[in-house]
């Protein structure tokens, strides 16, 4: 009975060992494949959450791998903190171990933030965008026909054609035509990494918080 035991606790060592040192390698791979797939200098770093990791090899269907891209620049626009999930990733071990292509995942999430400052770089000449109680307000002063017009506004944000649109939704004390002149757009826009479509942008007290997704992305090799 007690050289079960030590059997069976030696066992479990090895098991984890192994897994630890196999869930290292596939996580290598599939940032070397992220990194090919969203077109970045060097890998990401990665990791595969979830049940028990041999588990998920064996089956060949991870349930979610997350990574973290930092910083990257869409379309001129830098965005920070750059983070994705790659949920119902089917990834044969065979595959893995051979370096095929036929590695996809069902769906891609990432998430980041335009920071407060390229929020504010990005407004009209002469308007300065603030935060404030989770809201944008602008102040400044604009051109309005031929004299200058000082405006205090407050800004919502919401997506549009080309890129977030940062709107003047109420200006104290001055004509409605000047919510033209306050609203501007930040051009997130570029091809996004795994093609990735922008669903959402909302306030947050760094800047804005972009979301973007993607279905039946290939990770190729």
């Amino acid at each position: 009975m007690r050289k079960l035991l030590i059997f069976l606790i030696v066992l479990i060592a090895l098991l984890a060992v192994v897994d630890r040192v196999a869930v290292a390698g596939v996580e290598r791979d599939l940032a070397n494949r992220i990194a090919a797939s969203a077109e970045l200098s060097e890998p990401p770093e990665v990791s595969i959450e979830g049940i028990p990791f041999l588990t998920q090899a064996v089956s060949g269907h991870y349930q979610e791998v997350r990574f973290d891209l930092g910083t990257l620049t869409m379309g001129g626009v830098p965005v920070q903190d750059v983070r994705g999930a790659a949920y119902d990733v089917t990834a044969p071990l065979a595959d893995i171990l051979q370096n095929r292509p036929r590695i996809t995942a069902g769906r891609v999430t990432i998430r980041g933030v335009v920071s407060q400052a390229t929020v504010d770089r990005f407004a009209p000449k002469g308007v300065k965008i603030s935060a404030s109680g989770g809201r944008l307000m602008a102040s400044g002063e604009v051109l309005f026909g031929v004299q200058r017009v000082k405006v205090d506004a407050q800004m919502r944000v919401e997506l549009g054609e080309g890129g977030i649109r940062v709107i003047a939704e109420k200006i104290e004390g001055v004509p409605d035509q000047l919510a033209k002149l306050v609203s501007y757009t930040i051009p997130v826009q570029a091809r996004l990494p795994f093609n990735v479509k922008l669903t959402d942008v909302r306030t947050v007290p760094a800047g804005l918080e972009l979301v973007a997704e993607a279905n039946d992305v290939p990770l190729r090799g």
